[in-house]
């Protein structure tokens, strides 16, 4: 299992864009709020740490992990974003009820960077109990919302790169 074999959140960083005009958003579920609450605080300590202003993480919340594609289609289509982080845990129960949640989450997430050309990252916990989350929220396999805010910086740093080499090379 790669969580085993990789630790994420110490991943190399160097080389990205300045990120003081860039703008993110964190779309936050309230369905297992301790686990949920840990991820964005590592996300937002995460943006911050490398150069995003306060005032560029707009945040919103919506009630589970199902609501995260609309919350993110929702606050993309109000602010400016240059990616947005969907931040959810759901935890496997006595039903299939986790893997048509996290499936649907999955595709609509993708479906929506796809469709609108900006990062839309996929923070979602999909462990199989409480403890699994907890030690991937902060715990013994670092914090998974520091990963996904590096995911958002590097991607929003490529597509940055790729404009500004647009109109260096090419033919038109």
């Amino acid at each position: 299992m790669a969580a085993k074999k990789k630790n994420l959140d110490k991943s190399n960083l160097s080389g990205l864009c300045n990120m003081t005009d860039k703008s993110f958003g964190l779309v936050v579920s309230e369905w297992n709020e301790e686990i949920t609450g840990s991820l964005e605080k590592g996300a937002r300590k995460t943006l911050l740490k490398h150069g995003v202003k306060e005032d560029n993480i707009h945040v919103v919340y919506v009630p589970g992990s199902f609501e995260l594609p609309m919350g993110a289609r929702l606050l993309a289509g109000k602010e400016r974003m240059d990616a947005v982080i969907c931040i959810g845990c759901v935890i496997k129960g006595e039903t299939k009820h986790d893997e048509y949640i996290n499936n649907a989450v999955a595709s609509g997430i993708m479906s929506l960077g796809l469709a609108s050309s900006k990062p839309v990252i996929f923070g979602v916990l999909t462990p199989n109990d409480y403890q699994q989350a907890k030690d991937r929220a902060g715990g013994k396999h670092g914090n998974k919302g520091v990963e996904a805010a590096h995911t958002a910086l590097k991607m929003v740093s490529l597509a940055h790169n790729l404009k500004e080499s647009d109109s260096k090379i090419g033919f038109k």
